[in-house]
């Protein structure tokens, strides 16, 4: 049975987490994941990616813990490293990727959400969080990394060892979520808010350099984050799309961007 959805529709790839009743990741998904990613990347037709869950109750409740209590220690370590690699796949993909937050998105799911860009959550939709503390282990699939890089260290501390959950709205406060979208049509907003990152609307080679100046740069020196960008900017130069960009601004009209 495949554990995950995965289609393209006007410059977005949507891949829809499917493991009911709570949307729980296994190796198996993780696997199917990993292909997705490498599809939606490879894939000229896809600008953007998407991530939600199937349904309206869970976007994802992290790993099966089911699965994880019937397994050696060895295979849990093995089993979070390659998710780790999954999710580092999604985190440096050249593409805007969104996570629209449909449901409860707890442990490893706040774990997958915080590897994409940007995050949009369903009003009144659910809980978010990371309690592994309650199960005597920390958030181990890129959690205590990329919550501090959102938060700060004492928040992060705070929310990991008390493992509190909270609504979409305090995500919002904390920076953990970008937007809130009305619940009706939730789905739908996604869309519409992805297509404005897909020609003819963005250059995106433009959006995927920036992305990559980002997630790179913050990871390195400021001299060389600023060498990354100077080559990045270098090789926009040299598009179509920004000497379409620049003949618009000059001539006053819109641009027409071909993604070349």
């Amino acid at each position: 049975m495949e554990k995950l959805d995965y289609e393209v529709k006007d410059g977005v790839a949507l891949i829809t987490l499917n493991d009911p009743p709570a949307n729980t990741y296994s190796y198996e998904m993780m696997q199917e994941l990993d292909r997705a990613i490498l599809d939606a990347r490879m894939d000229e037709a896809a600008q953007v990616i998407v991530i939600t869950g199937k349904g309206e109750k869970f976007f994802c409740a992290g790993a099966d813990i089911q699965m994880l209590a019937n397994v050696t220690p060895t295979y849990k370590y093995y089993f979070c490293l390659h998710a780790n690699e999954t999710l580092n796949r999604l985190e440096q993909t050249p593409k805007i990727v969104i996570a629209a937050i449909n449901g409860h998105c707890v442990g490893g799911g706040l774990e997958v959400a915080m590897a994409a860009d940007i995050r949009i959550a369903r009003r009144g939709a659910g809980k978010m969080g990371l309690p592994e503390v309650s199960l005597g282990v920390l958030p181990g699939t890129g959690g205590t990394q990329r919550l501090v890089r959102i938060v700060g260290k004492s928040k992060a501390i705070e929310l990991m060892a008390t493992g509190q959950l909270f609504d979409f709205e305090r995500g919002l406060e904390l920076g953990i979520v970008n937007q809130i979208f009305e619940a009706e049509r939730f789905a739908e907003l996604v869309h519409e808010y992805a297509r404005q990152f897909t020609q003819p609307n963005k250059a995106a080679h433009a959006v995927g350099r920036i992305k990559r100046a980002v997630q790179t740069g913050s990871e390195i020196p400021f001299e060389s984050a600023l060498a990354l960008e100077r080559e990045l900017q270098q090789q926009l130069f040299q598009s179509e799309d920004a000497k379409e960009g620049l003949d618009a601004y000059v001539n006053k009209r819109k641009p027409e961007f071909k993604g070349r």
